[in-house]
């Protein structure tokens, strides 16, 4: 497979600065579904706040107590959504530092009517890796202020990719998650992923005029809104695609995915499948499709009319 960006290679547990108050820290946990690694983000010059602390490994929890420079403490911890890749460590770094943990709420906060329907029929995640544990010390609405030690960061809850999922803005910066990245395209799967809310979160950090996003993963997005409309477009080919398929006649989602996904590696084919069942669930809720029976992951779509 092509390396997506070879021009980003950070060292894993050393915090690079990205500007005046702002370093980056890779964890050690690259993959076909976290690129390099996860970006924690070090936010601050006396009381830090820890962006995204990473999945449960001692190595990056002493990276980031070791990146922290004399007159420096962990203030405030904010998860942007409970992903194993990002919100694990916040237990057992907050248990160190003494620092509460902020994010929307728990792993299940967020979730739209329809995506519960689904989780009650059973249906869980597709193996991307949900924290269900996972619970913050505050939990924080959408247009929330988080002030700190010479920092403030607006909270804007942007569902899509996860159903707890924010964006965090500082000035003209955004801290996107796993929203908005530059290397690839964000998976949508259901239940947690929900495309409905992601072309909305999507639409809504458009409507903004950020300077660069800082994602979950890879490099920083420097043409915030060029990038967003590649995502916007690129899920409206898919659409395409989709629609276009199902003129043949009914099909599932797994079948869709293979029809479409040609030149997907068969590893990621079920991570394919769920972006598809995303993209059908969508379709339904807008009445262009039909599913054969309950709406679910195994069923048939269909055209509707």
């Amino acid at each position: 497979m092509q390396d997506p960006d070879p021009t980003f290679q950070p060292a894993p547990g050393v915090a690079e600065p990205l500007a005046p108050g702002l370093r980056r820290l890779l964890a050690p946990n690259p993959s076909p579904m976290t690129f390099r690694g996860t970006n924690t983000y070090l936010l601050g010059t006396r009381g830090i706040c820890v962006i995204d602390p990473g999945p449960d490994d001692p190595a990056h929890l002493s990276a980031i107590l070791g990146a922290l420079e004399p007159g420096q403490h962990v203030s405030h911890i904010v998860v942007t959504h409970a992903h194993l890749d990002h919100s694990p460590l916040s237990r057992a770094l907050s248990h160190e530092t003494g620092a509460p943990v902020y994010a929307f709420g728990p792993a299940t906060a967020g979730r739209s009517a329809v995506m519960e329907a689904l989780a009650a029929t059973g249906l869980a995640g597709g193996g991307e890796g949900v924290d269900p544990t996972f619970v913050p010390d505050h939990a924080l609405p959408d247009g929330a202020t988080i002030d700190g030690d010479g920092w403030s960061l607006e909270v804007l809850h942007t569902p899509g990719h996860f159903c707890n999922h924010v964006a965090l803005g500082w000035g003209d910066t955004c801290f996107t998650g796993d929203l908005v990245m530059g290397w690839a395209t964000s998976l949508v799967s259901p239940p947690d992923g929900d495309l409905t809310d992601f072309m909305a979160s999507c639409a809504r950090l458009a409507a903004r005029d950020w300077r660069v996003f800082h994602p979950g993963h890879g490099a920083p997005v420097t043409d915030p809104a060029a990038r967003i409309a590649a995502l916007l477009a690129h899920r409206r080919g898919r659409e395409s695609a989709i629609l276009s398929a199902l003129a043949d006649g009914p099909a599932t989602a797994e079948a869709l995915a293979r029809r479409i996904y040609t030149d997907t590696p068969p590893a990621l084919l079920p991570a394919a499948t769920r972006n598809v069942l995303a993209h059908l669930v969508d379709l339904t809720g807008r009445g262009l499709l039909a599913p054969e029976g309950p709406l679910s992951a195994s069923a048939r779509y269909a055209l509707s009319g």
